[in-house]
């Protein structure tokens, strides 16, 4: 009998250990600065030697003028995305911020990020947005936003933003988890 409670206790004291170290694991280095001149890419661009890293440069810093409005497109609205195309620095580090500029009755139409969730957050304006669910259900949920509200679209979901007021602009700030990321149109529409 005291092997087996002593068996439970050893086995119990293996699975909490377990979820004690369930981390990803450390970088093994600060940061790795994107060489675009590289011909050799692997999960992201190569990293730039660290001694030839620079604040000034695009390596950490980029003047992106996010607070600046943007002209819209067809759909009435414009994505400024700030990834590692624009700071080298970003490499491998798995985030990107876009600034989103809707025009009075603009969109931004049914997209999926297939490799980055998203958190939105309302500057200006008020936002109707939304995400279809795959599981359970196709389920729809949205949600109607005003300044300083925030919204997040789990990775991989159909997912839309609409500005519904005809006379004002809104605009948006959002952060993906994501260096490198894509955006692909949905057939919704």
């Amino acid at each position: 009998m005291a092997s087996t409670s002593s068996f439970l206790i050893l086995a119990l004291f293996a699975l909490v250990s377990l979820q004690a170290i369930a981390s990803d694991p450390s970088p093994l280095q600060d940061f790795c600065v994107a060489d675009k001149n590289s011909p050799v890419l692997v999960n992201g661009f190569v990293c730039k030697n660290p001694m030839h890293v620079n604040e000034d440069e695009d390596d950490f810093f980029k003047a992106a003028n996010l607070d600046k409005p943007r002209v819209t497109n067809k759909v009435r609205s414009n994505v400024t995305l700030i990834n590692v195309m624009q700071i080298a620095g970003l490499n491998t580090l798995g985030i990107s911020i876009a600034r989103i500029d809707y025009a009075p009755l603009g969109q931004n139409p049914p997209h999926t990020h297939p490799r980055a969730t998203e958190i939105l957050t309302v500057l200006e304006g008020t936002l109707y947005v939304g995400f279809l669910t795959s599981n359970p259900e196709n389920k729809f949920l949205s949600k109607v936003l005003n300044k300083g509200d925030v919204f997040v679209f789990p990775i991989g979901l159909i997912h839309f933003q609409f500005n519904p007021n005809p006379y004002k602009p809104a605009v948006a700030i959002s952060v993906l988890s994501s260096g490198r990321t894509t955006t692909t149109k949905s057939n919704l529409g």
